[in-house]
């Protein structure tokens, strides 16, 4: 179960390991470096990098990691880094891909679309050791709204329409609210990732956005992981410049998957390697993960039905709406 609150209906069933359980477990060794035998099935792996990011900053942050997959697979690694959420989606469905991390959204979509040919391999943990974190919505602080009733009339930034916390969660949870969200605010539009959402909040484009954190930490620096604090710790952002007006319910952390296709074998092996990332190497770790936490735990796509759900309510309001 998510360990710092339920998430009402969403994640009903969703059991999954405490964080004290997880705190008696020695940390896993990284497989040994060496050729594997799926090498001759899987001869490059090819990673997706999903959008949110300047690209320049994404293929910097994966660099170390791309090189220690390769160092230990002894397989050439390449990182591919997409526009949107879309791209990764788009890059499953066409096998041009064997992995990414996505949002549990992300991942819900492109199940639908490849018929279940992607699978989840790991999620992320928090610091508290929990397996969730939460959708925010900022204003400027100037602009004087700082709550979401004053935000009536006023425009709001999705950051992207496979977006879990940025997009799903939020209509969702609005809408269970009582808010007509195609009513409520003057005008929504898509931002084109996390960090352009904030970026067009503080250029006065939009009056408010919704973005990802972990919900846990400091809130002064933008909590422990997660998009406000990345854009702090690159001096992109000071939390003082923001009112925070809204929060969501936890929201499950999105997974590494891969497509279903691949070896059980290299499956087996890249779990094994990023089990033991964050003891082994947990630079690269923090620096992939956006801050670090406690590691991963392994996941099966039964966590993501509650979300694969909602995707298939969502196409339901949009052709409505047509």
């Amino acid at each position: 179960m998510i360990t710092r609150r339920t998430l009402a209906g969403l994640m009903a069933g969703a059991a999954l390991l405490p964080a004290a359980t997880r705190a008696q477990q020695a940390a896993p060794a990284m497989p040994a470096a060496g050729e594997r035998p799926w090498a001759k099935q899987v001869p490059q792996i090819r990673i997706g990098l999903l959008g949110g990011e300047n690209e320049a900053d994404r293929l910097g942050r994966f660099d170390a990691y791309r090189k220690l997959i390769e160092d230990t697979f002894k397989v050439p690694v390449r990182l591919f880094p997409a526009a949107d959420y879309a791209g990764v989606m788009q890059a499953f469905s066409a096998g041009q891909i064997e992995a990414s991390s996505m949002g549990a959204s992300g991942y819900a979509g492109a199940w639908l679309d490849t018929n279940g040919a992607v699978e989840p391999l790991v999620v992320p943990l928090e610091n508290d050791g929990s397996s969730s974190y939460i959708s925010v919505m900022v204003t400027r602080k100037d602009s004087g709204i700082t709550s979401l009733e004053q935000m009536k009339g006023k425009s709001l930034a999705w950051a992207d329409p496979n977006s879990t916390s940025g997009y799903l969660i939020p209509r969702s949870e609005l809408r269970n609210s009582g808010v007509d969200i195609n009513g409520y605010f003057s005008r929504t539009g898509f931002a084109g990732g996390h960090e352009q959402a904030v970026v067009a909040v503080l250029q006065k484009q939009y009056d408010a956005c919704c973005t990802w954190a972990s919900g846990i930490g400091d809130e002064s620096q933008g909590f422990s992981r997660g998009n406000l604090q990345a854009m702090v710790s690159k001096g992109m952002l000071k939390m003082s410049d923001l009112n925070l007006i809204w929060k969501s319910r936890p929201i499950p952390n999105g997974p590494l998957v891969v497509r279903s296709a691949l070896p059980a074998a290299f499956k087996e092996d890249f779990t094994a390697f990023h089990m033991a990332l964050p003891t082994a190497h947990p630079k690269v770790y923090a620096d992939i993960e956006r801050g670090g936490g406690k590691g991963y735990e392994r996941v099966t796509h039964a966590m993501f039905e509650p979300i694969v759900q909602l995707r298939r309510e969502e196409a339901a309001e949009r052709r409505r709406r047509s």
